[in-house]
């Protein structure tokens, strides 16, 4: 069932979405070759609670940690941990924040160091990928046609789509209904309306959308070692458009 918000909900969760996006900019300005993503990931516990916040994710399912940190071909779901950044990585920083009742939830790949052109030009789609969408957004609009348009822009790159994880709404609960397909066809699913409050997150590949899920049962990497990038928003439908609630 899709929650519909109240315009004093989306208020509130304005605080979280504030929150949200305070801790992914903590977390870029600290990345730096050889950092690990344990300490990464205690950067952006520390924003979080310092905020008067708790960390959406630590817990979740059983998730040990406060972010997702997923390096190079780890798409999403990546355990922090011991791993050292190295100079010429990209890690994704995926990050929700609840307080008052209501969760935010937001993801950046970040460039650690100097970067190939290679993986710059595909943080580069995938991030434009998601404002294009999120450009598109005003009640009628259906959510394939937010799918359909991140899907070209990507494939035109010569990229893939990643199927089997997709955006959701977010509200009191961190994932609701609908679900929100980064692929699709123009004119299908679901119209939005006024009032709903979704996340958008591209997973783009830079090979293959096939994927594998390690032993860890959590961190998925791309099946053929190429590398992923994640970008995410969460977005308040209102009769004007978009608003981006994890944006400072």
């Amino acid at each position: 069932m899709i929650c519909v918000k109240s315009n004093k909900e989306i208020e509130k969760m304005q605080k979280a979405g504030a929150i949200t996006a305070g801790a992914l900019i903590a977390a870029g300005e600290a990345i730096r070759p050889g950092m690990t993503t344990y300490e990464l990931d205690k950067v952006v516990h520390r924003y979080i609670t310092s905020h008067g916040a708790k960390p959406s994710f630590l817990g979740y399912g059983g998730f040990p940690g406060s972010a997702c940190i997923s390096v190079n071909d780890e798409i999403i779901h990546g355990i922090p941990g011991p791993r050292k950044l190295c100079e010429g990585d990209i890690v994704s920083v995926d990050v929700g924040a609840y307080i008052d009742g209501y969760h935010g939830d937001s993801c950046k790949t970040f460039a650690v160091g100097k970067i190939s052109p290679e993986a710059e030009a595909l943080m580069k789609s995938t991030e434009e990928s998601l404002y294009l969408a999120i450009d598109m957004v005003k009640p009628g609009v259906r959510l394939g046609d937010l799918g359909a348009a991140i899907q070209k822009y990507n494939e035109d790159n010569g990229y893939s789509v990643v199927r089997q994880f997709v955006g959701h709404g977010v509200g009191k609960n961190l994932h609701e209904d609908p679900e929100v397909p980064n692929y699709g066809k123009a004119g299908h699913g679901i119209r939005l309306v006024a009032g709903m409050v979704i996340a958008i997150e591209p997973m783009i590949n830079m090979g293959t959308a096939d994927i594998k899920t390690m032993p860890d049962g959590w961190t998925v990497k791309t099946k053929d070692g190429k590398w992923a990038a994640h970008f995410e928003h969460t977005i308040a439908v209102t009769p004007d458009g978009a608003v981006i609630l994890t944006k400072v």
